[in-house]
């Protein structure tokens, strides 16, 4: 489902408010098939930057439309909508598919689902497309497919936007608290131990 914007953004509180892109861990954001190695990286930024197409883009190779970018959090989130600014002449893509906390995906992978959302050539970024908000909970990675374009030779991405809420959990408190709830048996000692006896059987 998409929402258009036809109203003033400032005056609402569909701009920096919701905006998850202070959330994103930039140095782990990846993509395959991208054309120049680490643009993807540019194509995160602020809402109201989201037209500034002198930050540079994320295209794929040429002959290839497909694109497939994995966007790390530094804290769990909850992602309300998406939003995807294009390139022009048919280098828009047309459809994204969505996978949450999975890693490692490659394009066979992400072939296995259904597009979740048929896309718009959204060239002036007023365009968001809703997520079913209750299967986007506790998100500490998003992965998204891009299979195909509008019938240009390669697929431009000038801007991606994620929008919802930040939890106040971060993501490498999760690992250490996992870690230290993990039993450590010399930490444990048996009740013969620790009264300084031995335990006999027979």
């Amino acid at each position: 489902m998409a929402c258009v914007h036809d109203h003033s953004c400032e005056e609402h509180s569909c701009s920096s408010d919701w905006s998850l892109y202070k959330h994103i861990d930039l140095t782990k954001v990846s993509a395959l098939n991208e054309a120049v190695a680490g643009s993807v990286k540019s194509v995160f930024r602020a809402w109201e930057h989201r037209l500034n197409s002198s930050e540079g883009y994320l295209e794929s190779n040429e002959g290839d439309p497909e694109l497939l970018v994995h966007i790390p959090f530094t804290s769990d989130v909850k992602i309300k909508s998406i939003s995807i600014v294009g390139g022009a002449d048919g280098t828009s893509p047309s459809r994204m598919r969505a996978f949450i906390n999975r890693e490692g995906i490659d394009f066979s992978d992400a072939q296995a689902i259904q597009p979740e959302w048929e896309l718009a050539e959204n060239l002036q970024g007023i365009l968001e497309y809703q997520t079913r908000y209750s299967k986007f909970q506790s998100v500490g990675s998003i992965t998204l497919h891009f299979p195909d374009n509008f019938g240009g030779d390669t697929t431009q991405i000038h801007y991606i936007g994620l929008k919802g809420e930040a939890t106040q959990l971060k993501r490498d408190v999760v690992a250490t608290i996992v870690y230290e709830l993990m039993p450590n048996p010399s930490d444990h000692k048996t009740r013969s131990e620790a009264q300084g006896g031995f335990s006999q059987i027979g």
